[in-house]
């Protein structure tokens, strides 16, 4: 499966069964916690009886009360509803426990999903879904089972009430109601589904936007105004259509609200004499009156806006967030470690472009690089040429423009090329763990333990040990206690950090090796040992995108981007023929330890050794003639000696 950065996983193909939809799955989470739901009904029955009396006490406090002449008996009703208020207050503050306890159990789930989504296929859109989506739905659906719980509890009890005040009430109020109701029900999935049109919509015109505005001076240079601007319109036209499409259906919202909130109202004014005239008290047409403008109106008003709004964001994130993409058969373990097709070179490009935007200049152009089983290729370059990015296509990180990169005689991108390649970046991963998971990190994952059994020759302590004393890692594990000793990523130098990932990747079974700078932080000494380790492994091939004249002499191929003029070859031959190389291999100095004039100022890095050991008034200084970008690693002078914080 392809791994592109910040690109998220498809929707589902037309063969791929579709998921259960939020609905039932939301039924079935549910009814999986149905004690913590009973619990949650139990504690808003309280809320029942304070919106039963909110009608009720007012009705009886002016019949029996007021309206009789017993201004006690009217105080003690309005009284009761009082204390009722009070005990639904108290309940209140029960049931939000109780929604605590059902809302966290989904966050956790979800997060479960997207984190194992994220590590098991590469999602590039898992920090997004974990840090915005996840929280988006924990909060909606808080607040869904709130105003839900709310407006039924609410309705229930105001419907009791007016059916204790005068059965002809209920009548009056409950048809129009169960109208209102029935039309939101009826809008929710069309509605749920236009909004996600929107959405897709809205998304679609942001990347647009996204790749048309830094590629602005390009498209006029190109004369490709008028193509960008109709593909720019079709986008707005199709939001326009979406938003007009949901604009119509919230007109049935509204009315939802207005027939089953607001005609009861209007019918309880309008019926009043009917209703006086057979046996309706004044006092039960003042509850009546009550109920729906303080109970039924604002309730049904609350899972209107708050169902119908947030009810189909809701669907929409968890649609997103549950969809997992189909299965595939895994790759047999022992097919992982096999060598590709006979005769095929470990690592090749055929005519290879990549650029990053449809209308940017081309970072890699035409590139066609062939690489043997067991060869170690250099790639040099000034900054900002494309070195990372020849790494990244050849990881399967980015995807080419144009052209074919092949690992091993597979696509970089087809089934089980992870385990065929490793990236070691500069900056190194290292996480909290014993020292023996930090290193056999790749290969758990690559085969499972029935493999790791079989050949435990390999991954045993000798052979982690003899890994570990291959790429120069044996005094960082003496120091921190052994393999199984813990590891604290922070107290490790970035030197230590790459050494622990150089030989998380030397045991793996990746065949073929990129090291992006990954020993920029290891001395010269250092540095040799590791990439002579891996470019020494059996079977194994060694790409190294090197920042230094001595990494680039090991290899047996350099490869110098220099954009159309580059070039391939050893390093005599690129100092006949590529301008470029005589230039980095002089700034970057001899590799033995004997005097030399300083290098020749303004170098491509900004960083200038003025002196080499042996010379007068020598401490090793360095001179900046312009911002420095990167620090100037210990022992990486001429004099093999500490920079001295200059």
């Amino acid at each position: 499966m392809r791994s592109s950065l910040g690109e998220s996983s498809p929707p589902p193909s037309d063969s791929t069964p579709p998921p259960q939809g939020p609905y039932r799955r939301g039924v079935r989470f549910l009814w999986r916690r149905w004690p913590v739901v009973l619990r949650l009904a139990l504690w808003s029955v309280l809320e029942t009886g304070q919106t039963f009396l909110t009608g009720y006490a007012l009705a009886r406090a002016l019949d029996d009360g007021f309206l009789a002449g017993h201004e006690a008996v009217g105080l003690g009703w309005l009284g009761g509803a009082a204390l009722g208020v009070v005990v639904a207050a108290y309940g209140t503050g029960r049931v939000y426990r109780a929604v605590a306890d059902l809302v966290e159990p989904l966050r956790d789930t979800l997060v479960r999903q997207v984190v194992g989504r994220g590590l098991r296929d590469a999602d590039g859109a898992a920090v997004s879904r974990l840090t915005q989506q996840v929280e988006i739905a924990r909060d909606t659906f808080a607040g869904l089972v709130l105003v839900s719980r709310s407006f039924v509890f609410t309705a229930v009890g105001a419907l009791v009430g007016l059916f204790s005040l005068a059965p002809l009430l209920l009548l009056v109020v409950a048809p129009p109601l169960l109208a209102g109701i029935g039309i939101f029900v009826a809008t929710l999935r069309p509605l749920a589904r236009r909004q996600e049109t929107f959405l897709v919509a809205n998304e679609g015109i942001a990347g647009q936007l996204g790749a048309v505005c830094p590629g602005l001076r390009d498209i006029a240079a190109a004369g490709a105004e008028r193509d960008v601007a109709d593909d720019l319109d079709r986008g707005v036209a199709t939001e326009y259509a979406a938003a007009r499409s949901l604009a119509r259906w919230g007109i049935l919202r509204a009315a939802a609200l207005t027939t089953g909130g607001q005609l009861p109202l209007v019918l309880l004014l309008a019926t009043a004499p009917w209703l006086l005239d057979h046996g309706v008290s004044p006092g039960a047409l003042v509850g009546a009156i009550a109920y729906v403008t303080q109970a039924l109106l604002p309730a049904l008003h609350n899972l209107i806006h708050g169902l119908g709004a947030s009810g189909s964001r809701l669907a929409i994130v968890l649609r997103r967030l549950a969809w997992a993409p189909p299965e595939t058969t895994p790759v047999p373990p022992e097919e992982l470690s096999a060598p590709g097709p006979e005769g095929e070179p470990a690592l090749h490009l055929a005519s290879v472009s990549f650029a990053y935007g449809p209308r940017a200049e081309p970072v890699v152009r035409d590139l066609t690089l062939t690489v043997p089983r067991g060869g170690h290729l250099a790639v040099v370059g000034p900054s900002g040429i494309g070195k990372s990015t020849l790494a990244g296509l050849v990881s399967g990180l980015l995807e080419p423009g144009e052209g074919v990169v092949r690992v091993d005689g597979r696509s970089v991108y087809g089934q089980g090329a992870v385990a065929r390649r490793v990236l070691i970046p500069q900056e190194a991963y290292v996480f909290s763990g014993s020292v023996r998971e930090n290193l056999t990190y790749l290969r758990a994952d690559a085969v499972s333990e029935a493999v790791l059994v079989e050949v435990s020759d390999e991954v045993s302590d000798a052979g982690l040990l003899s890994a570990a004393r291959a790429v120069g890692l044996s005094e960082v594990i003496e120091r921190l206690g052994g393999l199984d000793a813990p590891v604290d990523p922070a107290a490790l130098s970035a030197g230590e950090r790459q050494l622990i990932a150089l030989t998380r990747a030397y045991v793996s079974y990746a065949p073929l090796a990129l090291l992006d700078e990954a020993t920029c932080h290891l001395d010269p000494v250092a540095e040799a040992r590791a990439e002579r380790a891996f470019a020494a492994r059996p079977g194994g091939t060694l790409v190294v995108i090197a920042h230094r004249i001595s990494s680039a002499r090991r290899a047996d191929r350099i490869l110098v981007m220099d954009g159309p003029r580059t070039l391939c070859g050893s390093h005599e031959e690129l100092i006949e023929r590529s301008s470029l190389y005589r230039d980095l291999a002089g700034n970057w100095g001899p590799v033995n330890g004997t005097s030399h004039p300083a290098l020749p100022a303004r170098d491509p890095y900004g960083v200038d050794p003025v002196a080499g050991p042996g010379l007068a008034g020598d401490g090793g200084h360095v001179v900046a003639h312009r911002s420095v970008g990167q620090v100037q690693a210990v022992r990486d002078l001429g004099d093999r000696g500490a920079t001295g914080g200059e």
